[in-house]
């Protein structure tokens, strides 16, 4: 048994569940998933140890970490901390000076969060860095009183996207009709949106923002880790082909195949490097057809919820972010440039909804070649019952795609 390190990863759902996955492949460790509540995705894997703290919350965080850690150090040399959420993340990083003595922090400081994790402050840095991100204004709950102006005012052509720039706050709001994100084809929509979200218990800023027209190819989501110089290890940026099309998921990558592109690479090579970030980030964005320019929508302060695609793609995150932090290597920085296709969905699903004649050559291809995967199947995880879950879940999408799938313009 490998006892230098031990992971410890917050969250029990299928992004948890990709990183034990990475780190058992990488070095034959039962992670440990630590989390409030016990979901399919964890529950009954032989590849993890799974543990529910009901009370892991705020004001309990640190202390019931550090109690969990003085056990695992009778065995581990080392315990280093992985977020599958971005409500884990907010928290590792709010406590992280009481976690340090403990555990490896692979994580920003606080100041830097509250920066990028409001999405004015995240534009702002952009700006300051020259990335492109589409036309934005901000309105706060004190704007209602003049919101009808606000929006008759706005300087883009409709539709319009309306979207939280707090994710976490938002995410604890219960409204009717509640989806991720809106995109609304005219300013009475717009307005009325603003005013049932602000009548939940959401009261942080909410973005307004031009619409990339499109499809789900033209976006790109890069995942990258940074070591604890702020130098970044590994970029992998890809090309996601779906996503879920249920309204509370959109946004959710559901099919992504390899690309490269060196502008990008060095444009947030920059960034990152500028910010001094540490640890896993993870970046969407769309292509804008009319300036030749990819328009950066948001930084995720942790990997990916399809980030498996990295490791599945022949760079496993897992044993990156440890040659990092825990074996503490040095390397001048990887750029993915290997084929390969990530399922979220059957293969019949995706080759159904896929319109894009090329690129249904390029996922035949993958599929031909063997060079794809999933991130909740694993030859290694014996469970039965786990898995037959599993092919349930998956099985799923072909009726939620005939439900709710409406081809982007």
């Amino acid at each position: 048994m490998n006892t230098d390190f031990l992971p410890v990863i917050l969250g029990t759902d299928s992004n948890a569940y990709g990183m034990a996955k990475a780190f058992h492949m990488a070095y034959g460790i039962k992670s440990l998933v630590v989390g409030q509540g016990a979901l399919f995705t964890t529950s009954g894997s032989t590849i993890l140890d799974l543990k529910i703290i009901p009370d892991l919350q705020s004001e309990h965080f640190a202390v019931r970490l550090n109690d969990l850690a003085k056990t695992l150090k009778a065995t581990y040399q080392k315990l280093i901390l992985v977020a599958s959420s971005d409500g884990y993340t907010e928290l590792i990083i709010q406590n992280k000076k009481a976690l340090e003595n403990q555990y490896v922090v692979p994580f920003i400081d606080e100041d830097l969060m509250l920066t990028l994790n409001s999405k004015a402050g995240f534009y702002e840095t952009c700006e300051k860095y020259g990335l492109s991100y589409p036309e934005t204004v901000v309105v706060r709950k004190t704007d209602l009183p003049t919101i009808d102006a606000i929006v008759d005012a706005l300087a883009w052509p409709y539709p319009v996207v309306v979207k939280p720039s707090d994710s976490m706050r938002y995410f604890n709001a219960k409204f009717e009709g509640k989806q991720k994100a809106y995109i609304l084809e005219s300013p009475e929509k717009v307005k009325a949106v603003i005013r049932t979200i602000y009548q939940s218990s959401y009261d942080q800023e909410l973005i307004l923002q031009e619409y990339i027209k499109g499809d789900d190819t033209g976006m790109r989501v890069l995942n990258c880790v940074s070591g604890p110089d702020g130098k970044v290890r590994l970029m992998c940026l890809g090309q996601p082909l779906l996503e879920d099309p249920t309204p509370t998921l959109i946004g959710n990558y559901t099919a992504i195949i390899d690309a490269y592109d060196e502008v990008v690479f060095a444009e947030y090579k920059a960034f990152l490097e500028g910010i001094g970030y540490v640890g896993f980030s993870n970046f969407d964005m769309k292509y804008d057809k009319r300036t030749g320019k990819y328009k950066v929508f948001e930084i995720n302060l942790r990997q990916g919820r399809s980030s498996f695609f990295v490791t599945g793609s022949g760079y496993n995150q897992g044993a990156y972010l440890a040659d990092a932090f825990i074996y503490e290597t040095v390397h001048e920085t990887i750029y993915s440039d290997k084929p390969h296709l990530w399922l979220g969905i059957p293969k019949r699903v995706l080759k159904k909804y896929l319109e894009d004649t090329k690129l249904k050559h390029e996922v035949a291809l993958r599929i031909d070649r063997d060079q794809t995967s999933t991130t909740l199947f694993y030859s290694a995880d014996k469970n039965i019952n786990r898995n037959l879950r599993v092919y349930r879940y998956y099985h799923r999408y072909h009726q939620i795609f005939k439900n709710h799938f409406v081809k982007k313009k």
